[in-house]
């Protein structure tokens, strides 16, 4: 049974999610479809790439990830200067990385989910130039039928053409100073929990350091990780590792659907900064926290 995931940007009050699903079921009677999400912020495929990079090691190798974000193409253009500004093409693309395929449009979003790493192979739909009708409603027209052609055991390069590029975009990374590391706040999840770009690799370069972790132009201020939510009272700040090693801040048993979350309650928001500041014995920074 081949596992095909679903993240896209339209949303489910309207029957777009539902015609991809029906089309999978229609060319495929062997796929079990799972929903990463449909509810991403329209066009924004950063948030996107941290959805799938956030999961897409549960599954199993071979699983196809179709992405359609921003899933509109842009094709080569005979006249590109038009308007005084060069239009680069973002092409229906397909990544194999980890064993797994990822199908979506060249748009930024696969710079933007592997970060520093690369693919293991990457190729390009160009033959979409002569199938006009795959441009409209492309997720359902191009990317399905693309992850069909992989289910039929067709060989990439039989229809794509094999690259050593892709587009590349904007990534927040946390900034490591002198006894510091300065992030941002990269998602807010349903509970309003503030998950951040800082690491536990970060922390772990100062073992057994005293710190403080700083959010809301400093206003507020936790100097414990703790391993669960439930190591703090009720309605208590809590910082915590998640499953992907990544800072977050919450409140225990905090949530925007019932008491409030740590976004709703501290007034932050994705993109605002939080700064870890370490104390390492001797320092400036252990000298002033007396």
């Amino acid at each position: 049974m081949q596992i095909i995931t679903l993240t896209t940007d339209t949303g489910l009050k309207d029957f777009y999610h539902a015609s991809l699903k029906g089309t999978l079921y229609r060319l495929s009677n062997q796929i079990q479809i799972v929903d990463i999400s449909h509810d991403i912020t329209p066009f924004d495929i950063s948030e996107a790439a941290f959805q799938i990079k956030s999961c897409y090691q549960d599954f199993p190798t071979g699983t196809i990830h179709i992405i359609g974000v921003d899933s509109e193409p842009q094709l080569l253009d005979p006249n590109p200067f038009v308007g005084n500004r060069a239009m680069i093409p973002s092409y229906p693309s397909i990544m194999k990385f980890q064993g797994h395929y990822f199908i979506g449009i060249d748009n930024g979003f696969f710079g933007a989910f592997l970060g520093e790493l690369f693919p293991d192979e990457f190729y390009r739909f160009t033959a979409i130039e002569s199938h006009p009708e795959m441009m409209s409603f492309p997720t359902k027209n191009c990317l399905i039928p693309l992850a069909i052609k992989i289910i039929n055991n067709e060989k990439l390069s039989d229809f794509c053409d094999p690259i050593s590029t892709y587009k590349t975009a904007f990534s927040q990374q946390a900034v490591t100073e002198l006894n510091s590391v300065q992030g941002t706040v990269i998602h807010v999840d349903t509970y309003g929990n503030l998950i951040t770009n800082i690491s536990k690799k970060e922390f772990d370069k100062y073992e057994n350091v005293g710190f403080k972790i700083l959010y809301y132009g400093n206003s507020y201020i936790i100097d414990k990780i703790s391993k669960t939510y439930n190591e703090v009272s009720f309605g208590d700040p809590v910082a915590i590792f998640n499953d992907n090693n990544l800072l977050e801040i919450a409140i225990n048993r905090g949530a925007n659907r019932g008491n409030g979350g740590a976004d709703r309650l501290f007034g932050v928001k994705k993109g605002d900064s939080v700064r870890v500041n370490f104390f390492p014995a001797g320092s400036r920074l252990d000298f002033d926290s007396i």
